[in-house]
């Protein structure tokens, strides 16, 4: 009897579809920050019916930052979100914000100084004496000093100040500070703002340094309480990340189609560096590497207060990339 009942149970679940409609589970999902070319495989996703073919009815909010969506991923304001781990790794050890990683998207470090090129500025070391902006709460600026032991310079005598993140290229292009502090994944809009003035990046990961980024995040209790909404988003997420990296173009005059104040060059090479900082040899998008996790902990444990030590296995949860 038992045996029959499961196989009626297993035959059930094969032939209902996911839910979709007015069924289907509305999901908020919060960007790191604003709305920017580097999104675009999530309105891929949203755009080609991905979510909506996993049952979810899935909204796109600006994010404020990685700390501000990991708050409120944590506080149920979002159901998921896309943020930083280093910045989870200072939620989880200073503030206990019960909120893990299901994928990561940024498996190199993309943090990097952007300069004008014409400033002589090259290497690491001609950064001795200058002045660089970036936001406050910015992870470029906040893991400058494991950069600066990395590449062999002297952090204390580099200046920085702060500068709203929606005028950082602006600041950079009219040469109020020597270098501000970007994602690789916005040297596209830098570019357009310096223009024609060519820009120079000094990446973090040249240094050497090793630490994971921004990736999909979700609280403890939906990771336990949803989890097959979870790995669904994620799935059809990774899917739309696919198709962005197939075909950039395609994946630009979609975003463009919802977020008109983006100019499509923008959005397509904004996608192209996110290909390159996601793609990792050997390894599925998404799939999260124990060992990477440990080198996030580290860096960030080394550089920062923590109130109490994080275990990786706190930061991460794997298991949703299949």
């Amino acid at each position: 009897m038992k045996k029959r009942l499961a196989a009626l149970f297993a035959l059930t679940a094969l032939l209902c579809p996911p839910l979709s409609g007015a069924q289907a589970a509305e999901v908020n999902l919060i960007t790191d920050f604003g709305f920017n070319g580097r999104h675009a495989y999530f309105y891929v996703a949203l755009d080609k019916g991905y979510y909506k073919a996993e049952g979810l009815d899935v909204n796109i909010l600006r994010g404020q930052g990685s700390a501000d969506a990991i708050k409120k991923v944590a506080s149920g304001a979002a159901t998921m979100g896309f943020a930083d781990a280093g910045s989870l790794v200072l939620a989880r050890g200073n503030d206990k914000v019960p909120v893990k990683m299901v994928a990561i998207v940024y498996a190199t470090p993309p943090q990097a100084i952007f300069t004008l090129t014409e400033s002589g500025i090259t290497a690491p070391k001609d950064l001795e004496g200058k002045t660089l902006a970036d936001t406050a709460s910015s992870s470029v600026r906040l893991l400058f000093p494991a950069y600066a032991e990395a590449a062999g310079i002297d952090a204390s005598k580099v200046n920085w100040v702060t500068a709203d993140g929606a005028s950082l290229s602006s600041v950079l292009a009219t040469k109020r500070a020597d270098g501000i502090g970007q994602f690789l994944v916005g040297q596209p809009l830098v570019e357009k703002a310096t223009a024609p003035n060519p820009v120079t990046a000094l990446a973090y990961k040249d240094a050497g340094l090793n630490f994971y980024s921004n990736g999909l995040i979700a609280s403890e209790d939906t990771i336990a309480g949803q989890p097959e909404m979870v790995r669904a988003f994620v799935r059809a997420t990774l899917k739309g990340m696919k198709d962005a990296f197939a075909d950039p173009a395609e994946a630009a005059a979609i975003m463009h189609g919802y977020q008109k104040q983006i100019d499509p060059a923008v959005i397509e090479g904004e996608t192209r560096l996110v290909k390159e900082l996601a793609t990792v040899p050997g390894q599925p998008l998404g799939k999260i590497d124990p060992a990477r996790v440990k080198e996030t902990v580290d860096v960030v444990s080394k550089y920062f207060k923590l109130n109490a030590p994080v275990d990786p296995k706190d930061v991460v949860v794997e298991g949703f990339v299949e």
